[in-house]
């Protein structure tokens, strides 16, 4: 090319090609471009000074400068910076973290297997779900379940487990075997009248005619998030896991936990599966596995869903499925000391504290004119906003308000996530009351701002 660009903006927009961004309007647009970070904060190329209250992506529990991590990596890098878990091989980061997470694990689990990351770890156990049915003599088995706006990644299997419109469109998703069941928001979906436990009783309802519409000997799996995180922060409604469970049972169908979110202390527990009394035959780790200091993910499986795919494996003569970075020496030492700073520091008893906390004052929103919604468990939230409250609609194109919402919070310092009219939150599990204050602050204010900039 004749032109060469020479700021960092303009370089972005020749070169860079993003992540879920509307690519010409990007090209108009241009980035926003952060250079360096620093607890719960972080600092764009202009100096300016934010609260990242997404953690990034749902992901940097520890914040964005611990020390502790950083040498944990530089020590394994200068140790062993790479190696593999294929054909017999192993290294002692991955079987030390392996041992660890079992350990740590909510339900009786088996083994680990490694990805890297959250999409890889989903479509890896769709293929392992195939796989087992084939050595089990069922090889009908293989429907998956999962749930409108529920979020299981981008692959071809998982974004098709994915419940969300814009992650099918124009590429041909969901693949076939997968279908969606009823999102649980009882705010939005429960009918006039209809109490949360009755809410649940529907949602199960619906799941068991699904089953049965599909035939229970084709359905292997649900695949489910504790708590929907890109879908809106939906909270399950009282009774649901517990009937939910209850059909899954009856008809042999196998339960997979996607804790790429949740897990780590997100909800108050080490896991959100402890949080709802999930009972997961599969379940799905990565994001704050490292803090996302290094891309990561591992799934653990129990011994009724490992013992078929070993015999088939041994049946073949080898497990043909695996990831040259899968279980990275780097990555698993970074999760290694992530885990433990996480148990020193009690961060899954201060989210639960903390939490209920921002919790509480976040629930002093609700009588703002234009918040339709507040809801949350422990570090993570959603404030859904609208413009009639008895018809919960915003303005005519949705999410609109949504991006309004998101760009008075980044005017007051605060790195939100609109999803459709609904903003996020999801800080680093470091952060003090001090902070959430401010956050809170800023979010009263950015709504007055919206509030005026729309009527």
């Amino acid at each position: 090319m004749n032109y060469m660009p020479n700021s960092q903006e303009a370089r972005d927009i020749a070169f860079h090609m993003h992540s879920y961004t509307n690519a010409v309007a990007h090209a108009e647009i241009g980035p926003m471009i952060m250079e360096r970070g620093e607890g719960i904060h972080v600092f764009d190329n202009n100096g300016t000074k934010y609260i990242e209250a997404m953690s990034g992506l749902w992901s940097a529990a520890l914040g964005f400068s611990e020390e502790r991590l950083i040498k944990a990596a530089t020590e394994q890098m200068r140790t062993l910076p790479f190696y593999h878990n294929f054909t017999h091989k192993s290294h002692g980061k991955a079987i030390d973290l392996a041992e660890k997470l079992i350990s740590i694990a909510p339900v009786p689990m088996s083994k680990v297997f490694y990805t890297n990351s959250g999409s890889e770890a989903n479509d890896t156990v769709l293929k392992m779900i195939w796989y087992r049915s084939n050595s089990m003599g069922l090889p009908e088995k293989k429907k998956i379940i999962s749930r409108i706006k529920g979020y299981h990644g981008v692959t071809l299997a998982s974004a098709s487990l994915t419940g969300l419109p814009y992650n099918h469109k124009s590429f041909d998703l969901p693949i076939d075997q997968v279908h969606h069941t009823t999102c649980p928001h009882y705010w939005r979906e429960g009918h006039e009248g209809e109490t949360e436990e009755e809410f649940a009783s529907r949602c199960a309802q619906d799941l068991e005619d699904m089953v049965l519409a599909e035939g229970p000997e084709t359905v292997a799996a649900l695949f489910a998030e504790p708590v929907m995180g890109a879908g809106g922060v939906i909270i399950p409604p009282a009774t649901y896991w517990e009937k939910i469970q209850a059909v899954l049972e009856k008809y042999d169908v196998l339960l997979v936990a996607d804790e790429v979110i949740c897990g780590f202390g997100r909800t108050g527990k080490m896991f959100g599966s402890e949080t709802f009394g999930m009972k997961p035959d599969v379940l799905v780790m990565s994001k704050q596995i490292t803090s996302s200091y290094a891309p990561f993910s591992a799934f653990m499986i129990n011994e009724k869903f490992y013992e078929p795919i070993a015999e088939e494996s041994g049946r073949i003569g080898v497990l043909g499925h695996g990831f040259t970075g899968a279980g990275h020496p780097v990555g698993a030492a970074i999760a290694l000391e992530n885990i433990a700073i996480i148990e020193e520091r009690e961060l899954v008893e201060k989210s639960a504290d903390n939490g209920a906390y921002m919790q509480k004052e976040l629930q002093k929103l609700a009588d703002h004119p234009i918040v339709g919604e507040v809801r949350g468990i422990g570090m993570i939230a959603a404030v859904e906003m609208v413009m009639d409250k008895e018809a919960k609609t915003a303005l005519e194109k949705p999410g609109a308000l949504g991006l309004h919402m998101n760009k008075a919070l980044q005017r007051n310092g605060i790195i939100s996530r609109a999803i459709v009219d609904s903003a996020a939150l999801c800080p680093p599990l470091i952060i003090e009351r001090k902070q959430i204050n401010e956050i809170i602050s800023a979010f009263r204010k950015s709504l007055d701002e919206v509030q005026a900039e729309v009527s």
